[in-house]
C-alpha cells in the first residue's frame, strides 16, 4: 500500500482520500439515519404518551381491568389488551418455536441439498404472504375446523388467532436456527459421529447446543414479530378488550386496539386520541424488554459454549 500511494502524485492522493472520507461519510449517514428514524419513533410516542398520563395516573393505566376509553364510563386500564397480546403470542410460539426448530434441524442435518434448496426458499415464502391473507384464513378456515372440535368455541377466538400466527412465524425460527445450525463447524459432528453417536443425537446434543446463540436470537425475533403482529388478531380475535387468559374467548390485543381507533375521527390532542400513542409505547416496552432478554440468553449461552 505504502509503495502503491509513493507513485502516486500528491493529487491523486487527495483525491484518493476525498473520496475515501466521502464513502466513510455517506456509510456513515446511512447508519446514523437508522438511528435517527428509531429516535424519532421512541420521541412521538414518548412525547404523546406523556400528554396522556397527565390526566389518568400511571397506576390506574397499569392496574384497571377496564378498557373503555371511548365510552362515557371511560377506563383506562391497559391489562385487557396486554393479557390479549399475551396470550396470542404465547400461542403463537407454542406452534412456530417446536415446528420451526424441527424443520431447522432436517433441513441441516438430513435434507439432501436438494431438497433443502427446494425447500428452504419454499418455506421462507410464507413470511411474504400478507398478514390479511393469513387472518382471513384463520377467520373461515381455522376458526370453523376448530368448532368441530369446539363447538362452543366462539366466532372469534385468541386460539385460532394464535395458530393462523404461529405458522405465519414458522419462517423466522426455522430460518434463522438453520442458518445458526449451519454454521457449526463439521469437526464437532465428526468428533460426535467418531464417538458412536448417532445422527440424531449428534444434533440434539451437540450442534444445538453449539448453536444456541442464534437459535434464541431466532426464538426472540419470532417473539416480536408475533407480539406486534395486528392483521391476524384484528381478524380472527375480535376487537373487542377482554381481560381473560382463557384462549377459547374472544379478546383484543394492543395492536388491534391502534388499528380500531386509528380508523376514526379522533380530533388530535383529544385523550382518546392519545391512548393510541399510551398503547403504542407500552407495546414498544414490551418488545425492547423481550430483546433485552433474548441477548442476555444469547450472551449466557455463547459464554457457556
Amino acid at each position: 500500500m505504502s509503495t502503491l500511494l509513493s507513485v502516486l502524485s500528491p493529487r491523486a492522493r487527495l483525491l484518493r482520500r476525498i473520496r475515501e472520507r466521502a464513502i466513510e461519510l455517506v456509510l456513515f449517514l446511512a447508519a446514523l439515519s437508522s438511528v435517527a428514524v428509531t429516535a424519532g419513533i421512541v420521541g412521538v410516542l414518548a412525547y404523546e404518551s406523556y400528554g396522556f398520563f397527565q390526566h389518568v395516573p400511571l397506576g390506574d393505566f397499569l392496574t384497571d381491568t377496564q378498557w373503555t376509553p371511548l365510552f362515557d364510563d371511560a377506563h383506562y386500564g391497559i391489562l385487557p389488551l396486554l393479557t390479549g397480546t399475551l396470550v396470542t403470542t404465547v400461542i403463537a410460539l407454542l406452534v412456530a418455536i417446536p415446528l420451526g426448530t424441527v424443520i431447522a434441524i432436517y433441513l441441516s442435518e438430513y435434507a439432501p441439498y436438494r431438497v433443502r434448496e427446494v425447500a428452504k426458499p419454499v418455506l421462507e415464502m410464507l413470511s411474504g404472504v400478507p398478514t390479511v391473507v393469513y387472518g382471513y384464513f384463520a377467520l373461515l378456515f381455522v376458526t370453523p375446523l376448530l368448532q368441530k372440535i369446539f363447538p362452543s368455541l366462539p366466532g372469534f377466538s385468541m386460539l385460532s388467532a394464535g395458530l393462523v400466527m404461529g405458522i405465519m412465524i414458522i419462517p423466522y425460527v426455522s430460518s434463522l436456527s438453520e442458518d445458526a445450525i449451519q454454521a457449526v463447524p463439521m469437526q464437532l459432528r465428526e468428533g460426535s459421529y467418531a464417538m458412536g453417536a448417532s445422527r440424531l443425537r449428534t444434533a440434539l446434543s451437540v450442534v444445538i447446543p453449539a448453536a444456541l446463540s442464534g437459535v434464541a436470537a431466532a426464538y426472540v425475533l419470532a417473539m416480536s414479530r408475533a407480539v406486534g403482529e395486528t392483521m391476524v388478531v384484528a381478524i380472527a380475535a375480535g376487537m373487542q378488550p377482554n381481560l381473560t387468559l382463557n384462549p377459547m374467548e374472544p379478546a383484543a390485543t394492543i395492536t388491534t386496539y391502534i388499528v380500531q381507533v386509528s380508523l376514526g375521527d379522533l380530533p388530535h390532542g383529544s385523550i382518546g386520541y392519545q391512548t393510541i400513542f399510551a398503547a403504542g409505547f407500552t407495546l414498544l416496552l414490551l418488545t425492547l424488554a423481550f430483546n433485552i432478554v433474548g441477548q442476555m440468553l444469547k450472551r449466557r449461552f455463547r459464554q457457556a459454549y
